[in-house]
């Protein structure tokens, strides 16, 4: 199976000034996944695999970014999708503390079901009774997950630790660390970006999202000097260490690997391998200047 987690907003109601801007205009705010995307998704259901879609926003934001991302048919492109799943919690809590319900209009049913029989769309969901779906669809004892997210609170650390399912981690910060965007993100922006809005960062003396801080420095290294002295030493950040624990891999962004083929073996984070291993399509460059310095 593959799951796409989404960290989205939960709110949906119009208060306040975000959720009205982004329903009366979402183009502004949300870039279209690339055609790539949208076939390596298609081309794993064609080869049987079962997808998944689990978010912790409600259904109508759920749908108001998805119909813009992926398209109308976006409902098409998985078997099971769970709204405002409210992770952690979708992974830790047992059934009877969050039961998976369904949907009339957007709306919430009342009574919880006592399991979980068929594909479709619900919402709130815990682990174990999704499990056991997951079960009865591949016919399989232990069916294997490998699960897309980008938080290590909501998706990595929960999903590694009681799904035990496979994780690849999404993290942008690698792109500002030297990893290049793929053929298929740059060739995607120049499609649906306004020129008007190119560099638009740059133009106003900002960085780019994914930049190394210039107050906190490398999402992946410390550098720490010696009391008193010059010289430095060169330690991995709390997220860093995350990563490597929480995470089978991790990439900048999807694109990256959505033209490669489905049986393609990546590199996998492990306790006896370089700290660098795991990363695709290469490691950022503080991992691999401090890996230059220690050898």
């Amino acid at each position: 199976m593959i799951n796409l987690s989404t960290s989205l907003c939960v709110r949906t109601d119009d208060a306040g000034t975000y959720f009205p801007s982004v329903k009366r205009d979402p183009g502004r705010y949300l870039q279209p996944c690339s055609d790539s995307v949208k076939t390596w998704l298609r081309s794993m259901k064609n080869a049987g695999k079962v997808l998944l879609l689990i978010t912790s926003s409600h259904s109508d934001y759920c749908r108001l970014i998805c119909e813009h991302i992926l398209g109308k048919d976006f409902e098409a492109l998985f078997d099971i999708i769970i709204t405002n799943a409210l992770k952690p919690g979708f992974f830790s809590l047992v059934p009877q503390q969050r039961p998976f319900r369904t949907l009339v209009n957007d709306v919430e049913e009342s009574e919880g079901l006592p399991s979980l029989d068929k594909p479709g769309w619900y919402s709130q969901g815990n682990w174990p009774h999704l499990h056991e779906l997951l079960k009865t669809m591949t016919g399989k004892p232990e069916p294997k997950v490998v699960y897309f997210g980008d938080s290590m609170r909501s998706d990595m650390f929960p999903a590694t630790s009681f799904g035990k399912w496979e994780t690849v981690m999404i993290v942008e910060e690698m792109e500002g660390e030297g990893v290049p965007k793929s053929d298929a993100a740059m060739s995607n922006e120049a499609q649906v970006e306004p020129l008007e809005k190119r560099g638009k960062f740059e133009e106003q003396g900002m960085k780019s999202p994914s930049s190394a801080s210039n107050q906190w420095g490398s999402y992946f290294v410390d550098v720490h000097k010696s009391g008193g002295g010059d010289e430095e030493s060169q330690k991995l950040t709390w997220c860093c260490h995350c990563i490597h624990k929480y995470s089978t891999m991790a990439i900048p962004s999807v694109e990256h690997i959505a033209d490669l083929p489905l049986d393609y073996k990546f590199p996998r984070f492990s306790p006896d391998k370089p700290c660098t291993t795991g990363y695709y399509p290469r490691p950022p460059d503080s991992l691999l200047k401090r890996c230059e310095s220690l050898s």
